[in-house]
């Protein structure tokens, strides 16, 4: 049985072999991981979708352009994440958008309020505070609060993805949540939520 990485190298040479059936097993491996990233870092369902597609047409066209001995996801993630934050500027330059209906929210920010209408109705509102000032972070902090709170990338995985040392995803997410904590206690007159 070939393991997962043999697969994937596989099915990459085949591609550049001229054979683009088989980015179809890769595909079916990152989707839901590429959705849930733009979702993430665009803050729309729609949009989402249509940059994660468009983010594999792009891998596929691009193909040639991976190395044999370079990894397919940070590869594939600098595709998927210049998309988005182009799409994010256009859309900003057109109107204001916001993070709120992704319907994600770290777990902690959550608890278990869905018992109580009243504390579900803190929670609807702590989500949309907390998605909008997400929303307002510089890109290189927002996609590491995404990579790191959202799909639960290791600090590991997160500097391989975005081609940086261990240190600086550190310190980027050190950066990030600071300014989250100022935006959100800023949001509740100086209270936590």
């Amino acid at each position: 049985m070939h393991s997962v990485c043999d697969q994937q190298t596989l099915a990459i040479q085949r591609c550049q072999r001229g054979r683009p059936e088989a980015f179809e097993w890769i595909v079916n491996r990152y989707m839901k991981q590429a959705y849930s990233i733009a979702l993430g870092l665009v803050g729309n369902r729609d949009d989402a979708l249509e940059l994660s597609q468009e983010a594999f047409y792009r891998a596929l066209r691009n193909i040639d352009k991976l190395k044999s001995h370079s990894k397919f996801f940070p590869w594939f993630y600098q595709i998927l994440k210049n998309l988005c934050f182009t799409h994010l500027r256009k859309r900003v330059s057109r109107s204001t958008g916001n993070l709120e209906e992704t319907g994600y929210l770290p777990a902690e920010a959550t608890g278990t309020a869905w018992f109580d209408p009243e504390a579900v109705a803190e929670a609807n509102e702590t989500k949309s505070k907390v998605w909008e000032a997400i929303g307002r972070l510089k890109e290189k902090h927002r996609e590491v609060i995404i990579l790191r709170h959202f799909q639960n990338m290791s600090y590991d995985e997160i500097a391989e993805n975005l081609f940086c040392s261990k240190g600086t995803v550190m310190s980027r997410l050190y950066h990030a949540r600071k300014k989250l904590k100022v935006m959100l206690d800023d949001q509740k007159g100086g209270r936590h939520i």
